[in-house]
């Protein structure tokens, strides 16, 4: 699927005129009046980031930011808002934000936050990709490993033999990309996390 800039706010014209700049410099974007509506609409299929007023009458930003999380939405959140403080932007970047920018928005900043937006999800969607082909014996080798266990034991507890395991080993290393066991533990969180949206 194509990546898209989803717009929430509940001021029209904000809606608009961030549409128009984004589609001036060839970027997808798709408007919503209000968080329930983008909430409801929302699927785990969409790629791209979300643009998205803090302060919006009914499901205000913060709550559509920790709706998002719940459900396992893993793109990049960029919050705009014209009553910003620092708390609320401290507050906004610990949860998870990628960025906090204050209306009216620079437009060039908000360029490059897109970009990066963009980036970050196709990161992310790579090491979903990554993870999803594992196959259940893999997933299960890789499991154990991360857990710190050796071989040997690998094999007795899921009763196959200690070359197998080194051969579902090999091909976890070679599909997350790893070639150490410690860069094997650091692939398989970042691409099960991506997967399961933690």
């Amino acid at each position: 699927m194509n990546q898209q800039v989803f717009i929430v706010d509940d001021d029209c014209a904000v809606r608009d005129s961030i549409s128009l700049w984004l589609s001036c410099h060839d970027y997808q974007t798709a408007c919503f009046e209000d968080a329930v509506q983008f909430s409801q609409q929302f699927n785990v299929d969409m790629r791209g980031c979300i643009i998205a007023d803090i302060r919006m009458p009914g499901m205000d930003g913060f709550e559509l930011q920790a709706h998002l999380h719940n459900i396992g939405c893993q793109l990049p959140l960029i919050f705009i808002t014209g009553h910003g403080t620092v708390p609320m932007a401290v507050e906004a970047m610990r949860k998870g934000a990628l960025d906090y920018l204050r209306k009216p928005v620079d437009e060039q900043q908000l360029l490059h936050k897109v970009a990066e937006a963009f980036a970050l999800d196709q990161a992310h969607a790579m090491e979903t990709q990554k993870f999803a082909s594992l196959t259940r014996r893999e997933r299960q080798v890789a499991e154990l490993v991360v857990e710190g266990l050796a071989n040997k034991v690998i094999a007795a507890d899921l009763n196959i033999s200690e070359r197998t395991v080194e051969v579902h080993r090999s091909n976890v290393m070679r599909k997350l990309e790893a070639k150490t066991v410690a860069g094997l533990v650091k692939a398989y969180l970042l691409s099960s996390h991506a997967e399961h949206g933690n």
